[in-house]
């Protein structure tokens, strides 16, 4: 979403004075990713925030709580590579942030995070909304030594994601939690790092409650040989026929995403799109009879799946704010219906399917994107620790979705609090 502002400035605030005053350490307190994003989503004027953080800075550039809410209010706006440059500058001088919902009373959740957009890890944030929980970041990378000077905490969580770029970071992981003696969700680096669009098409291959369509990661090289004729897609990939979706690897929200019909028409995708790598994959219609593609976010806490957002489309890349779900009551009845009977009528359809997919996952918290066929199997897109689940919908117009969310954020703080954790199992039934 674009929210139009007049700021005054171009790139991130300069680190510049030397007084070793400034240097002390004012501490990692941010407004948070959640509260920001959501003034985003209501389209609010980001001045009056702006100019008062940008006035923290000019009287503190040492300020990196600061600097940091400046780098979110960057990415909300859609300028991703000063928010990037502004992160870097916040990290640069800390690598703990903190933020408080609610009284600050409730569980001390620790997140291991490492630098990129808001796809690069667990938002985490959006999931505490409406709690008491304090959420302390600690940002790592490939070349961090020790997990050192952690905050006070009650339970820790990996929330790196799938990514080129956090490949390295996921690697060392492995090694670096080795050495952590808490507790920590989702420990499991290795497993994170092989959540790829065609890591999760091979390991969900065999399962006949689930389609996984088979996709494969080919380089533009190959592809423009196939394209023109030197190479056959069969011999490159013998389950690939043309219609293709193809999308540039470590993209999300369509970004980039193409259906193919022809080489023709794929020759004309690349001279348009400058990716190096891309997953190529066919492309399944999986209309309704209603005549709208439908696709449905689930998140797993523990084995136990929850209603997230359900979308109808007229198109087939299927986006929640550009379905017209705000606009159309026939829809949101349609996801008013399933969000209320989740658990006792989608959950149970596709048992099945949500067993196998939490065995072959085995995480205490993802998320999927996917859509029932009329087989009655689950066609599932994307598998995810970073998808986002959020309540910034109009109470309004969607008052069934709050219930839900508050449903399943309650799930969650339940399930990892160590002082409420019995509580979540014997009061929720799982697909383990």
């Amino acid at each position: 979403m674009s929210v139009a502002v007049t700021t005054g400035h171009d790139s991130g605030p300069p680190v510049t004075r030397e007084d070793p005053e400034l240097r002390r350490d004012f501490g990692g307190g941010i407004i948070g990713i959640h509260a920001i994003v959501q003034m985003a989503f209501d389209r609010a004027d980001f001045s009056p925030l702006w100019n008062m953080l940008m006035q923290r800075v000019q009287a503190n550039p040492f300020d990196a709580a600061a600097i940091f809410d400046i780098a979110t209010i960057l990415q909300s706006l859609g300028r991703t590579r000063e928010a990037r440059q502004t992160l870097d500058t916040a990290l640069s001088l800390r690598r703990n942030f903190c933020s408080v919902h609610g009284e600050g009373t409730g569980l001390k959740l620790l997140a291991f995070v490492t630098a990129g957009d808001f796809m690069a890890n667990t938002p985490l944030d959006f999931l505490l909304v409406g709690s008491d929980c304090v959420l302390h970041l600690h940002y790592v990378d490939a070349q961090t030594q020790t997990l050192d000077n952690l905050p006070d905490h009650d339970v820790a969580f990996m929330a790196i994601a799938e990514s080129t770029d956090n490949l390295p970071v996921l690697r060392h992981m492995v090694d670096l939690l080795s050495l952590y003696t808490g507790t920590i969700i989702n420990n499991r680096p290795a497993l994170v790092a092989g959540l790829t669009r065609d890591g999760v098409s091979a390991m969900l291959a065999n399962e006949p409650s689930i389609l996984s369509p088979a996709t494969f990661r080919l380089s533009r090289d190959v592809l423009m040989d196939i394209a023109c004729g030197e190479k056959a897609l069969a011999d490159v990939a013998p389950e690939l026929s043309f219609p293709l979706v193809l999308r540039p690897v470590s993209t999300h929200a369509g970004e980039g995403m193409q259906k193919i019909a022809d080489p023709g028409e794929l020759i004309a995708m690349l001279a348009s799109q400058t990716a190096e790598q891309l997953y190529a994959a066919p492309f399944i219609d999986f209309r309704g009879s209603d005549g709208l593609y439908n696709k449905q976010r689930v998140v797993f806490i523990k084995g136990r799946p929850f209603a997230s957002h359900m979308a109808l489309s007229d198109h087939w890349i299927v986006h929640y704010l550009s379905s017209g779900m705000m606009t159309d009551a026939a829809k949101r009845d349609v996801e008013r219906i399933w969000m209320e009977t989740f658990d006792q009528d989608y959950a149970v359809r596709h048992a099945d399917a949500f067993s196998a997919l939490y065995r072959h996952i085995g995480l205490d918290y993802f998320g999927i994107d996917c859509a029932e066929l009329p087989d009655g199997r689950l066609l599932v897109f994307e598998v995810d620790v970073a998808m986002v689940v959020h309540n910034m919908d109009s109470p309004t117009v969607f008052p069934y979705k709050h219930v839900a969310m508050r449903k399943l954020f309650d799930a969650f703080i339940r399930a990892f609090d160590p002082a409420r954790a019995e509580d979540f199992l014997t009061t929720s039934e799982t697909t383990a």
